[in-house]
């Protein structure tokens, strides 16, 4: 039998109703795998308590604390297997993407949107179906598996709130599905995948800044003092308004001539984008520093950014670190 290594952090799969009456994570490692004593007959199991967190506060600091642990007990375990709240697992299935790369043994995050103690939960069922795929010789690299679907990390978004279909993957086919509890995979490792790379370091230095129509150019500049990088979700395949006459035009340029880099990506959710179809983007994919997301989804391009800034403080090596693929993320 594999032995499997549960890390568990919190979110709704480990929730209880408080006294205010609403949900806090409260229930131990030890305590879901408990409620699904099923697993004892599929692998070795042990579980760490990492930190018990609504997903909401879970970010760089827990990436890496995550990370760190997956590095520590790499050789010890076949694979791993992180509970998670819905609400940021998808932030946190690309970050692991990019600090735990080219892993041959599996990392699959799961969670619920529903507690393991509710009696109508789809809990037990994801993270048995979580375990089971991190058994199965075909898993490979970081996964999410959710709903009996199996999600690369870099492609995983969550597009429902309450369903318990909760989770797609965005413009790219699911690594595999289970069939009750078959697992029937799409995607093999690909050839000559490792030996696995880690890596410590992200800088959240990154902001996100979503276009609406008749939004003035002056909130750029008031970011430069706290930015590194800029994440700019435009209309459509992308542009600026106002073209290259425009005011935010003009406030991308000085952010670009300050060494800052710009990335732009679509608030369309799928097909990304592509600045050189109209004449309103072009002139932006022209500006030294500007980069495209293309069809990365937003919490792959985030993150990586946060990846990138993290291993160079040279623009130039950002920009090649963020458009070279990884796991996937973009083709």
């Amino acid at each position: 039998m594999k032995h499997i290594l549960l890390l568990a952090t919190g979110g709704t799969i480990a929730s209880r109703p408080t006294a205010a009456g609403g949900l806090a994570p409260m229930i131990t490692s030890d305590e879901l795998l408990a409620c699904v004593p099923e697993l004892a007959g599929v692998c070795h199991m042990d579980a760490v308590q990492l930190f018990n967190l609504d997903s909401t506060s879970v970010g760089p600091e827990q990436w890496a604390q995550i990370a760190a642990e997956v590095r520590r007990r790499y050789d010890e375990y076949d694979g791993f297997v992180i509970t998670h709240g819905t609400d940021t697992m998808a932030y946190t299935a690309a970050a692991l993407s990019y600090m735990i790369q080219q892993s041959p043994k599996p990392v699959v995050l799961t969670g619920s949107q529903k507690s393991i103690y509710n009696r109508d939960t789809d809990a037990r069922n994801n993270l048995h179906r979580a375990v089971l795929y991190a058994c199965d010789d075909a898993a490979w690299g970081v996964q999410l598996v959710f709903d009996g679907k199996v999600i690369l990390g870099t492609r995983a978004r969550k597009t429902r709130t309450k369903s318990f279909n909760a989770f797609s993957s965005i413009d790219y086919p699911n690594t595999a599905e289970f069939r009750d509890l078959r697992l029937i995979p799409f995607l093999p490792r690909p050839q000559n995948y490792g030996p696995v790379r880690f890596y410590e370091k992200l800088d959240p230095a990154v902001f996100v800044l979503r276009l609406i129509p008749g939004m003035r150019a002056d909130i750029i500049p008031l970011l430069a003092g706290h930015c590194k990088a800029l994440i700019l979700e435009s209309f459509g395949v992308g542009g600026l308004p106002g073209g290259d006459d425009g005011e935010l035009f003009a406030a991308v340029q000085d952010w670009c001539a300050a060494g800052r880099l710009v990335v732009f990506t679509t608030q369309v959710p799928h097909e990304g984008s592509d600045l050189g179809v109209y004449e309103v983007g072009r002139a932006a994919k022209a500006l030294p520093g500007v980069l495209e997301a293309r069809d990365m989804t937003p919490e792959a391009a985030a993150v990586k950014l946060m990846w990138a800034l993290g291993q160079s403080g040279d623009r130039e090596e950002v920009s090649r670190l963020f458009l070279t693929p990884v796991q996937f993320d973009v083709v």
